[in-house]
């Protein structure tokens, strides 16, 4: 997983793949920072009448339900029916899924019209998919990776054809046949609005210089981000600056640090 992290970390330098994010107000600015940092080219377009075009040349899509309106689902299913064409891997985020009936109900309407290649998330964003029993306050997720969180994840994986990633305290991984845990990351990522997002941003960075077998490098995405916020809490203590730290370790992270933190395994 270290040899392949390091890989997919120097294509994204060299071919600096141009990531379309249709993603929330919230995050915007912080997730371009993020994509440059990594040596990704972000562009954020939602307007109809541009993403069929922008995403038939990109290298990856996120759709990022966070801050949704109808519109904005339109043109998310507008975008991902062209990135499906063309085989350009969809990365979707569905941020506070199970908190209002909309969310849910948009992001199942995106699933069952697109070919999601990964589906990132927190357990109860991802159990809400699959039972309507979970009630969730927002991004805040009211549920730890269990077994039967895992359970729903590769049943859901199987369902969907899709990668489910699920984050908590022990990231979870799967396509479900096959899964991974990644044990990197830090408590201060959970103080900083849109770290989530910007890990999905990075998921799609990895995937696009990837090829067609997305589930390694997702795991590999999860492992290097977790080891920079790790990196990062060892610079500041405080979540402003721990921010930016965050991002000047993203740029600057590379081999060595990848092979003495990167913390992933085979389940």
């Amino acid at each position: 997983m270290k040899k392949l992290a390091n890989q997919l970390l120097q294509k994204i330098k060299s071919e600096k793949p141009l990531i379309h994010n249709i993603t929330n107000f919230v995050v915007m600015n912080h997730t371009a920072n993020i994509l440059l940092a990594i040596g990704a080219s972000p562009v954020m377009a939602h307007s109809m009448k541009e993403v069929e075009e922008m995403a038939s040349i990109a290298g990856a899509l996120v759709l990022n339900i966070g801050t949704l309106e109808d519109d904005w689902v339109n043109s998310m299913i507008c975008a991902g029916k062209a990135a499906n064409k063309k085989g350009i891997p969809v990365v979707l985020d569905p941020v506070g899924s199970g908190a209002t009936a909309l969310r849910t109900d948009s992001v199942k309407r995106i699933m069952s019209e697109l070919n999601i290649s990964v589906l990132r998330g927190n357990a109860s964003e991802i159990f809400s998919l699959s039972t309507s029993d979970i009630k969730t306050r927002g991004v805040d997720s009211s549920l730890l990776v269990s077994d039967e969180i895992i359970e729903s994840g590769k049943k859901l994986a199987k369902e969907k054809n899709c990668i489910i990633a699920i984050s908590g305290e022990e990231d979870f991984i799967t396509d479900g046949n096959r899964s991974f845990s990644v044990k990197n990351g830090h408590p201060l990522m959970t103080k900083v609005t849109g770290t989530g997002c910007g890990l999905t941003a990075v998921i799609a960075a990895f995937c696009s210089v990837a090829g067609r077998d997305l589930l390694e490098p997702t795991v590999a995405a999860f492992g290097f981000y977790g080891l920079c916020a790790e990196i990062s809490a060892g610079v500041s203590e405080k979540p402003g600056s721990f921010s930016v730290a965050f991002i000047d370790t993203i740029y600057s992270a590379g081999e060595r640090e990848i092979d003495s933190l990167l913390k992933a395994m085979v389940l």
